[in-house]
């Protein structure tokens, strides 16, 4: 089933949408979600985990843009208007290849904040800490290339983070037998400014920073996302709708748990089939059982 198809409408022109549409391979946009909320209280957010496919940052560049381009489809069928790719990954590989298939609707992508992590250096010593597909991706490279300057980046993929975080494992031993080396080898970097360069990070901040010890300073850019968003969604208003939708591909036990934490959420999550791609989920899919 190709994902875009009926929806070529909005290759050239788009309707204002009935609310906003995130995305994220799993929980971890929630994070940036909540800047969202905060930042626009009356938008309508509709929210869709493609959990059972998590993590992206293993993947493939040709499988990140498949399910990204069916996440778009699939908010595009519930009539969003402005899209929020909340992924890092996802971002960093196939935000360009979206623009290019729907050129009439307005996207807002979370990338690594390389620029105000080395402005705000006093050493001119950063790190990024996030997946290996976005350590690697040309949309890196290139952010490093125009804002670096002659300040030291220190690259750290962190293998497995994602993987605990969508588990539910926000503490305890699983958490830092993943975090420990990580966290060993940005410090020997000898940097004083860290880029949670995904957006599952945040979850687990607290304990970077007492892996990290005191004089680092984590960045996260979801309020600086929120902003982008506000200012693209003003002109359209709230489209009739109202309140705040949460949907996933995969289990909803943690997502849930983390929506009540962090956002307040009282509802329930609606859990999706999100088809178009031939790709295997990692995980079962909503309606095969074994959640």
């Amino acid at each position: 089933m190709d994902p875009t198809k009926d929806l070529d409408k909005h290759s050239s022109a788009v309707s204002p949408g009935a609310c906003i549409g995130v995305f994220d391979s799993g929980v971890g946009g929630l994070s940036v979600l909540h800047a969202l909320r905060r930042r626009m209280p009356a938008a309508p957010l509709l929210y869709v985990a493609d959990s059972a496919y998590a993590p992206y940052g293993g993947r493939c560049a040709g499988d990140i843009v498949e399910r990204s381009t069916a996440l778009v489809a699939h908010l595009l069928r519930h009539d969003a208007g402005l899209i929020v790719v909340a992924c890092n990954t996802a971002t960093t590989v196939a935000i360009d290849a979206l623009r290019r298939h729907w050129p009439g609707l307005p996207f807002v992508g979370v990338e690594p904040g390389i620029k105000p992590a080395v402005a705000q250096s006093r050493k001119r010593r950063v790190a990024v800490m996030a997946t290996s597909a976005t350590i690697n991706s040309l949309r890196v490279k290139r952010l490093l290339e125009l804002h670096g300057g002659d300040a030291h980046v220190h690259l750290q993929a962190c293998p497995g983070l994602v993987d605990v975080i969508e588990a539910g494992q926000l503490d305890g031993p699983e958490l830092l037998a993943i975090l420990q080396p990580h966290c060993d080898h940005v410090r020997g970097a000898d940097v004083d400014t860290v880029v949670l360069g995904w957006t599952h990070y945040p979850f687990v901040a607290a304990q970077i920073e007492r892996l990290l010890g005191p004089g680092i300073t984590l960045l996260d850019t979801a309020q600086a996302i929120a902003e982008r968003a506000a200012a693209l969604w003003a002109p359209r208003g709230t489209g009739g709708a109202v309140g705040l939708r949460l949907q996933t591909t995969g289990s909803p036990s943690t997502m849930l748990r983390l929506a009540r934490q962090r956002l307040g959420f009282d509802g329930e999550i609606e859990r999706v089939m999100v088809p178009g791609t031939g790709i295997e989920p990692v995980r079962p899919l909503s309606g095969s059982g074994g959640f």
